[in-house]
């Protein structure tokens, strides 16, 4: 928009200041990718109608003198290019940034400190190993060396062909786990860069890495593949330390170093981990250890461009719950103690007990419970989910697991030991929580935290489609599913952003994106007892599109675009090429369709009855349609527009072709309504045919994992509210209501997987004897997006929430919400509560976001914000709006 001109620099505004200063990079990294540095900044001003009218940089690196940019004219404040190019490996940049508004300049603002990691040229180390059994002994690898002088600064780089986990002298170097994560490893490797400044010391130091199978060698998969990425797992490490004289050591992983085994057995994700105290030997990362016995490293072949500095935040622990036991033997588990979290994680159990040395202790986990008390574990399928112990010595004892994690609510304790004490470790990506929500309706409150949890235990590391089972994969039709939402609820653009990565690397010649990320089950699919082609499956592939606007719809900022935009356009070529001249992309022999309609045959999740060929032409339109809009925005605006000619021609022939189908479920026509194929003169009669559906089945949900996030807002973007609200706030199976009736603290994989009469889904899969269920699946936990725009009242206009629409809309189930979404120019927030004849709204919208106030009214409604007539629009402040006789949107109470 236009601004004015620039104040002079030396006219200041001490009403306005910077409060956040930030890249796209996690605070808590101590080192990022080298690359440019994009700024983004969020500012508080205590003048109401005041905005934005230039900002200005000022940057140094390595303590430098502070070089001051000239002004920018611009009310930007995301996506803003850093002076001083790309970053270099171990260079320490600094920014400040300060703003003009019309009256003056804010002060600088605190400083952004960035440090460039290393790069695969300066990641000068090898890759160490000793052989191991597959998912067996942890081989632990140590050096000592001597460190003539007083460290100021220390950085451990450190990644791994499989987890390693890095002490030096007795302490963690960091609270990471499953370092380096998963991702498409035969491309792409994280390095870890680590703040070690604390933990080296003049004279004598050690340091030990303890190296785990993990996703790069163990078993994955439900094909039980095992050394999918290589046959040996190894380590790699560089330590380098300065000295305040300007004296540098440095210490990497080479074959001076030595390994052995210590106390842990096995290590498995989907298995577990043994743990055998008496082979504890002492703590191999302290100086002097003995290492009497111990191997020679072997130096692994490993082509070094595969190591890339981390830009997503690592698994963390991010939370824990105390462990009720559901019998009084305690005192005894030799029989078997069932423990209680009360919240279905991803994690492990912190075990402390008292016995006798040499007692083995067990601990199994389940998600729930069988009817008879014990745990359910055939939804693991071969996942055995058992971590083993023996005690070293008599007393008491606190045990953990490594290298391993389980989707668990409940664990089962076996051994001839006290239970001192049993607490549930939750792990995840440790992203940033962006929103929160509550209300009125305590079932709905339930079932959003419900989905917060089923994104944190899915989250670890890779966006998974369950924690628990032999899977845990990244289903690709899962994530585009529910992107919208997490963007919602965690700030998750830098993970998306790597996992993203990994999508185009796994994109074939072709530009067939893969049904999962990382693709380990490339060439070797099956479903219903068949052989599949796993590649460029519609609703799945189209992650390659969604994802990325999602997230630049949500966060404000190109950048997701910029990186994926070759990876979309492949993509859409790659659909281009498949319709040939026949417009409409022809049938294939398998699609996973609107996959889990609940409708479908109960052994046959594909077969959905809105046909998969219609799902797929209405998935090639909307990432048609989403390419053209990134073209137009930061591409080719020529391109966009040849896009948006394609995109118009595929909806008019699909609309010929199905809209018969298209009346007659409710994914057909969300497709077709939010997607933009239904021609207008048709939409009345669509919108009808919809809301019909849903009153005939009393909000009964009839849509699988492509549908759910659709049907709300194809109802409510009508104008269908009666139609939308009934479906949400439905009890009945099936429902996301009826999951928590039934006591469910994450999102279900199968609308019924806890069946009415309380028995448990067999998951019954045609040509599969294992079974598909799960009880932590996020997929329809997609709607809560649309909780957060129309419940609550708070949805993006404008990409990043720059122009908010204020629309809460209050129901008799629903009189009170409130809700906060950390946008990146500050909190938004939102508190309302009504009765019959006034909606009072307490409202906060920061600095550079304006408001749009969409009120639900009838006649004769008068509108007051702070007392006086509601303009319009409104600027950055806290107010409080008022409206006689609001519309009350009627929910049928038996429904609720």
């Amino acid at each position: 928009m236009p601004v004015p001109a620039t104040p002079s620099p030396a006219i200041l505004d001490p009403a306005t200041r910077v409060t956040s200063l930030r890249s796209r990079f996690d605070p808590s990294l101590v080192a990022v990718a080298l690359e440019e540095i994009r700024l983004r900044w969020a500012v508080a001003c205590e003048r109401p109608g005041a905005s934005q009218t230039a900002y200005q940089i000022r940057h140094r690196a390595d303590s430098a003198p502070w070089t001051v940019a000239e002004p920018v004219l611009s009310d930007a404040a995301v996506d803003i290019p850093a002076p001083g190019g790309p970053l270099n490996a171990r260079e320490q940049r600094e920014y400040c940034v300060r703003i003009a508004t019309d009256t003056g300049w804010s002060p600088w603002s605190s400083p952004l400190l960035i440090e460039g990691s290393l790069d695969s040229d300066s990641f000068a180390a090898d890759v160490i190993s000793i052989p191991t059994d597959l998912e067996g002994p942890a081989a632990i690898l140590r050096t000592e060396f001597t460190l003539p002088f007083t460290p100021v600064r220390a950085r451990l780089y450190l990644s791994a062909l499989g987890l390693v986990h890095a002490r030096i002298n007795g302490a963690d170097t960091s609270d990471a786990l499953l370092t380096p994560g998963w991702t498409e490893y035969d491309d792409r490797i994280l390095i870890d860069a680590i703040d070690a400044t604390d933990l080296v010391h003049e004279g004598r130091n050690a340091i030990s890495l303890t190296v785990g199978d993990g996703w790069y060698r163990g078993r994955m998969g439900f094909a039980g593949r095992t050394e999918i990425y290589g046959d040996r797992s190894g380590a790699i490490a560089r330590l380098e330390i300065l000295g305040e004289a300007g004296q540098a050591l440095t210490v990497a992983t080479d074959d001076s170093w030595v390994g052995g085994f210590g106390p842990i057995r096995a290590a498995s994700i989907y298995d577990g981990t043994t743990i055998d105290l008496r082979l504890d030997a002492g703590d191999p990362s302290l100086p002097g250890f003995d290492t009497d016995g111990w191997l020679p490293v072997d130096i692994l072949d490993c082509d070094h461009r595969v190591f890339h500095p981390r830009a997503v935040p690592p698994v963390r622990v991010i939370g824990g719950f105390d462990m009720n036991a559901l019998s009084d033997r305690i005192e005894d588990a030799a029989d078997g103690v069932v423990l209680d979290a009360g919240q279905n994680i991803s994690g492990w159990v912190r075990l402390t007990v008292e016995g006798e040395a040499g007692t083995e202790v067990v601990v199994r986990h389940a998600e729930v419970l069988d009817p008879d008390g014990s745990l359910h574990t055939a939804s693991l399928r071969s996942a055995r989910a058992t971590d083993r112990y023996i005690l070293g010595e008599s007393g008491r004892i606190e045990l953990e697991p490594v290298f391993t994690f389980h989707g668990f609510r409940y664990a089962d304790v076996t051994g001839p030991v006290r239970i001192v004490s049993a607490r549930a470790i939750a792990i995840s990506t440790d992203l940033p929580r962006r929103a929160t929500f509550s209300s009125s309706h305590n079932a709905l409150d339930r079932f959003h935290e419900n989905v917060v949890w089923s994104q944190l235990d899915n989250f670890v590391s890779i966006p998974t489609d369950c924690p628990q089972r032999d899977e845990r994969l990244g289903w690709t039709g899962d994530a585009q599913a529910f992107a919208a939402t997490a963007n919602t609820l965690f700030d998750a653009e830098a993970f998306w952003a790597s996992w993203l990565r990994d999508l185009e690397l796994a994109q074939n010649d072709n530009g067939a994106v893969a049904s999962l990320v990382p693709n380990i089950i490339a060439g070797d699919a099956r479903m219903g007892g068949r052989p599949i082609d796993d590649m460029g499956r519609a609703g799945w592939a189209d992650a390659a599109t969604i994802v990325p606007w999602s997230t630049y719809a949500s966060v404000g900022s190109p950048e997701i675009l910029r990186s994926q935009l070759d990876s979309m356009r492949r993509w859409v070529d790659h659909l281009r090429r498949r319709a040939g001249d026949d417009v409409l992309l022809p049938d294939e022999p398998f699609q996973y369709g609107d996959w889990l309609d609940p409708d479908a045959p109960v052994d046959q999740p594909w077969n959905g009855k809105t046909p998969a060929l219609f799902v797929a032409n209405c998935f090639y339109i909307h990432s048609t349609r989403l390419l053209a809009a990134s073209e137009r925005l930061i591409g080719d605006p020529d391109e966009a527009q040849r896009l948006e000619d394609l995109a118009t021609r595929v909806a008019d022939a699909v609309w010929t072709r199905w809209k018969h189908e298209a009346h007659e479920t409710q994914t057909g026509a969300a497709m077709c309504l939010e997607f933009g194929i239904v021609p207008d003169r048709a939409r009345p009669g669509l919108v009808a045919a919809l809301a019909d559906n849903v009153r005939r089945e009393n909000g009964r949900i009839a849509t699988g994992f492509l549908g759910t996030p659709l049907v709300l807002f194809a109802l409510s973007r009508a104008g269908k509210w009666e139609e939308a609200y009934t479906m949400l706030l439905r009890r009945q199976a099936p429902s996301w209501l009826y999951q928590v009736d039934r006591g469910a603290t994450t999102v279900w994989e199968r609308w019924d997987a806890i069946k009415e009469d309380g028995s448990i889904h067999a998951g019954e899969m045609a040509g599969d004897e294992g079974g598909m269920i799960s009880f932590n699946h996020y997929a329809y936990g997609a709607v809560i997006d649309w909780v957060y725009r129309n419940v609550a009242g708070l949805e993006p206009m404008t990409p990043g929430y720059r122009t908010t629409r204020i629309g809460p809309r209050p129901a008799t189930a629903l009189t009170r919400a409130q809700a906060s979404i950390a946008t990146t120019f500050g909190d938004l927030s939102i508190a309302w509560e009504v009765d019959p004849d006034l909606l009072t709204i307490r409202l906060v919208i920061p600095f550079g976001v304006e408001a749009v106030l969409d009120l639900l009214a009838d006649e004769g409604s008068i509108a007051l914000v702070d007392g006086a007539p509601a303009p319009d629009r409104l600027g950055h402040g806290a107010y409080t709006i008022t409206l006689t006789r609001p519309r009350i949107i009627e929910v049928d109470a038996a429904a609720s």
